[in-house]
């Protein structure tokens, strides 16, 4: 009776970890061990259950009782092998997995999963020569072109990737990977348009595979393709709120600003995230340094966006009480603003080749006390380095406009305006709350004195020009529905919008002319280097901000070069930095309150030159007095901040909200 009783609870335990409900799966492995103590089968479930449910150190000690239950079986070692390296443990993975090929030499999918764990140690070579060892024994299937493709995308081998992933495709063309796989790959390209097609593809063989609903969503926003828009939408925040991997945090920034479903989104994506985390421990409690050691961490240490805001601040820095070091995992491009930020840091350490295990180590062995991750979730990230806990205080800043969902973060540096009190809890960080604005600005930005005329730019001789200069990816149906009922009010008005791919400036002319607005209102504006285009956009009359993902460093551009923006903030971080700036440099009346008053607004300012004027004429004046560009007085603020984090920390007191007058 005790054998029938086991198989129904095995059984019920795959069932209910299959459908996530990690809990009812704790329980039936549970039962099962309590019946038959040495049965691998209960103890494997039992830990990817309490992974599922976030308990690390659980479902490490359930993996390893596994593995010492099946020493002689090599399709138990490779599973066991697989799941630690999704746990992180990456030794004991790597060890499970040798075994599995000492016990069968010949055994495909531990090449598989031994190149999937040098891919994420970042030893590409061996990865590569695993996975080409996997095909090797077997030629003819699909996933292991599958997982060469992820490599070379991986390795902007964006040529050899697309080859690998067609190889799958043809192999097996029913493959939902095989197809998210290529779509990752044109994604890398900016070719958004097959991109979507080849997510579609995807989808419609697996509705609920992880992130694809997302990112189809997201590169059909890149072309401004809206089709079905509301109901993608619905349906993303429907499966975020079940704790599905359905949408990455970046991507959804764009999509909502419900504050709950952006946790929500970031903290089901941290927890699928492969990092040795738990494996380094605590950092070792250390004494005062003569000067606190900020570590910046970031890929954009180049002519970047990100760059071009903090240059001056890494410059400002106090030297005397702060030590800087640079952690760069980004491209040695030898371009202007990188010999400029190099200069300005104590040390300049270029980390690309390191793992985020490696680069916690050092970073430890450095001595960092405040570690500062200035990308978050955006492209080329590295949030393991932080999983591994860098420095004994950890901070999100700048690079990610939301929350990490992770409980290694410490902090987030925001401001009132960006993080009302009554949305603290939308952030799983302490929110350190600067006085004025969070974001840094180089005054020293330069503006080309080449004087622009309207025609060269494309723009009509008379007439108002609204402008937009954001990614496209940023404007949803809403907004550009708002836009066209804007200019069908404004006579001899354009929309002047940044050019950022063929496609969407087709599907916007297109999506124009349905709401019985002439295309030919839509003037597109080619990338220019930042001098010149600084001083092209003051062409512009105004500025129309896009909702939920605001414009940010394009709105200091604007501010900069004297184009007033107009901003709609909803609840979300990156939905309110427009507002957070027009308060810095003293501009509240160009925030307005709903959709509807932030149409009206634009109808009032359009109309009326004398007060757009006068508007104009006070951001001028404001932009040398206000303190949105005042650098020297972010230095002060943010150094304070750095310092009450600090003596938190030197005080043996857990992070808490700072607020920094």
């Amino acid at each position: 009776m005790s054998n029938q009783f086991l198989v129904q609870y095995i059984a019920a335990a795959n069932a209910a970890n299959a459908n996530g409900q990690y809990a009812s799966a704790v329980d039936w492995c549970q039962r099962a061990i309590g019946l038959s103590p040495k049965l691998p089968e209960a103890w494997y479930n039992l830990g990817l259950a309490y992974r599922g449910l976030g308990q690390l150190d659980q479902a490490m000690t359930a993996l390893k009782k596994t593995d010492g239950l099946t020493r002689d079986n090599p399709d138990a070692q490779n599973s066991v092998g697989l799941q630690l390296l999704e746990l992180g443990a990456f030794r004991e993975a790597e060890r499970c997995l040798n075994r599995a090929l000492f016990l069968a030499p010949a055994f495909v999918y531990a090449y598989s999963n031994l190149g999937m764990l040098r891919e994420v140690q970042g030893r590409f070579d061996e990865a590569e020569a695993a996975f080409r060892k996997a095909i090797q024994l077997q030629p003819d299937l699909a996933a292991l072109y599958v997982n060469l493709s992820g490599l070379q995308n991986l390795r902007k081998r964006h040529e050899l990737a697309e080859v690998a992933a067609r190889r799958a495709i043809d192999l097996d063309p029913g493959s939902c990977k095989a197809w998210s796989s290529l779509g990752l790959i044109q994604v890398e390209q900016r070719r958004y348009k097959d991109a979507a097609d080849s997510f579609a593809r995807s989808l419609a063989l697996a509705p609920l595979a992880d992130y694809v609903l997302g990112d189809l969503m997201h590169s059909r926003m890149h072309v401004c393709d809206w089709a079905g828009f509301d109901e993608s939408l619905a349906r993303m925040k429907e499966q975020v709120g079940e704790g599905r991997k359905v949408v990455n945090p970046f991507s959804v920034l764009a999509l909502t600003a419900d504050l709950a479903i952006l946790r929500k989104a970031a903290e089901v994506f941290a927890l699928h995230q492969r990092s040795e985390a738990f494996r380094l421990g605590p950092v070792s409690k250390r004494a005062r340094h003569d000067r606190i050691r900020i570590g910046y961490y970031s890929a954009d240490f180049h002519e970047h966006a990100t760059a071009y805001l903090m240059a001056e601040l890494f410059e400002l820095h106090d030297k005397n009480r702060f030590e800087l070091v640079a952690f760069s995992f980004g491209p040695e491009t030898g371009d202007p603003m990188r010999q400029r930020l190099s200069s300005a840091f104590d040390r300049f350490v270029d980390v690309r080749l390191r793992t985020d295990r490696e680069v916690a180590l050092l970073s430890r062995e450095m001595g960092i006390d405040v570690a500062i991750d200035l990308k978050g979730y955006t492209e080329d990230s590295r949030p393991g380095i932080f999983a591994c806990r860098t420095a004994p205080v950890q901070v999100s800043y700048l690079g990610f406009p939301g929350t990490m969902g992770v409980n290694f973060m410490d902090y987030i540096i925001a401001d009132k305006t960006l993080i009302p009190t009554g949305s603290q809890s939308g952030y799983s960080e302490k929110i350190v709350y600067l006085p004025n604005s969070y974001q840094v600005n180089d005054a020293k930005r330069v503006i080309s004195s080449r004087a622009f005329t309207r025609e060269e730019l494309g723009l009509p001789a008379s007439g108002f020009v609204f402008a937009c200069f954001n990614n496209t990816y940023k404007i949803t149906p809403a907004v550009f529905a708002a836009w066209m009922r804007i200019l069908m009010r404004v006579g001899d008005s354009v929309l002047w919008l940044f050019e950022t791919n063929s496609d969407a400036v087709d599907n916007l002319r297109k999506e124009a002319a349905a709401r019985g607005v002439d295309p030919c209102r839509l003037v597109f504006a080619k990338r220019l280097p930042l001098p010149e285009h600084l001083a092209r956009i003051r062409m512009a009359d105004l500025f129309l901000d896009t909702l939920p993902y605001n414009a940010h460093t394009t709105t200091s551009d604007a501010l900069w070069a004297g184009l007033p923006v107009l901003t709609c903030p909803g609840e979300s971080f990156a939905s309110r930095v427009a507002a957070s700036l027009l308060n810095a440099i003293a501009l509240p009346e160009l925030i307005a309150d709903s959709p509807e008053a932030y149409e009206n607004r634009a109808l009032e300012l359009a109309g009326d030159p004398v007060q757009l004027g006068a508007i104009r004429r006070k951001l001028a004046e404001n932009r040398n007095t206000a303190p949105l560009f005042d650098s020297r007085l972010f230095a002060r603020h943010i150094e304070a901040a750095y310092v009450a984090m600090y003596e938190r920390y030197q005080s043996n007191l857990a992070p808490e909200h700072i607020y920094v007058e």
